[in-house]
């Protein structure tokens, strides 16, 4: 195969993983389970998933008891942002969770100059600036959506978290690693939750319907997807994974109109804000690469 085909190959199989990611909102709306009961079966799916995918591979998954916690704890973050973002679904609309949840660059950019002790970057700050420009949009003239967005916004801040604690995990372990213990760590917190709760119950019981849409979630949009969006990292770069990834909630979006039709219609302060926040997550990763060519176009002629 050559360069070429690879690269096209690789981009397809990169655009495929995006858009199934945008199908999550689709059927964490169509499942009719509490988000609670939806995360702890799509987690329960996931991890089981991937340790068939280890056997099958005949991957080693073992990792120093230090990491362990650190993944196991880490859990408690990924089960809490998955479980605020279904109910932002449920609140609100797939649309307005999906675009809530693009606010993630805005709390990256406030949360890793903290947490990494990295040097604050203007760019960043004037992206997480446009962003919040765009949430208030969102927010003044989608009031009656106001408790989905705030949970929208709570979910994309737990996404930030532990996206910025798994820079530095994956630097020690494989990502499908990671995420086999995250999975099996956001398990275990919300059904150590659910146990103190009396959550087991009834409740857990699923209509076929509920099963078929979560075997769908925790294989194909949980799973599967997340293995194929970690093989593409192996040949393109960083930047354009990036931009391609941006187009989640753009996919989301389009995929809500086609499946629910009127009930994803928004105000017009809605799609302004949804533009701002679009475009600057768009160009920032655009203007990012600009910068550091231009830095580094200065520092070879100063050499």
């Amino acid at each position: 195969m050559s360069q070429s085909s690879s690269l096209n190959r690789n981009l397809l199989v990169l655009h495929a993983t995006v858009m199934i990611w945008g199908f999550t909102g689709i059927l964490g709306n169509l499942i009719s389970l509490p988000s609670i009961y939806l995360v702890w079966y799509r987690v329960l799916i996931a991890f089981i998933t991937l340790f068939i995918y280890f056997k099958a591979t005949r991957s080693t998954i073992s990792v120093n008891r230090q990491s362990l916690i650190k993944l196991i704890l880490t859990g408690a973050i990924v089960g809490a942002h998955w479980i605020f973002f279904f109910q932002s679904i449920k609140s609100a609309t797939v649309s307005v969770a999906l675009v809530c949840l693009s606010s993630v660059t805005l709390f990256t950019a406030i949360l890793e100059p903290l947490i990494s002790r990295k040097k604050v970057s203007k760019l960043e700050i004037f992206t997480g600036l446009m962003i919040i420009s765009g949430i208030f949009l969102i927010f003044k003239f989608e009031t009656r959506y106001s408790l989905g967005i705030t949970f929208g916004l709570v979910s994309a801040f737990c996404a930030s978290l532990f996206s910025i604690i798994n820079s530095r995990q994956v630097k020690k372990h494989a990502a499908p690693v990671i995420s086999f213990y995250e999975m099996l760590g956001a398990w275990v917190w919300i059904s150590l939750y659910l146990a103190l709760t009396s959550g087991f119950n009834s409740s857990l019981k699923l209509p076929l319907s509920d099963f078929i849409y979560l075997l769908i979630l925790g294989t194909v949009c949980t799973s599967l997807a997340y293995v194929a969006g970690v093989s593409v990292m192996k040949e393109l770069s960083a930047f354009r994974v990036a931009l391609v990834t941006n187009l989640e909630p753009v996919y989301g979006i389009i995929l809500a109109f086609l499946f629910f039709g009127k009930r994803e219609h928004m105000t017009l302060g809605f799609y302004a804000g949804t533009v701002v926040i679009l475009s600057s997550i768009f160009l920032y990763p655009y203007i990012r690469n600009k910068v550091e060519k231009r830095k580094l176009s200065k520092h070879i002629l100063s050499g």
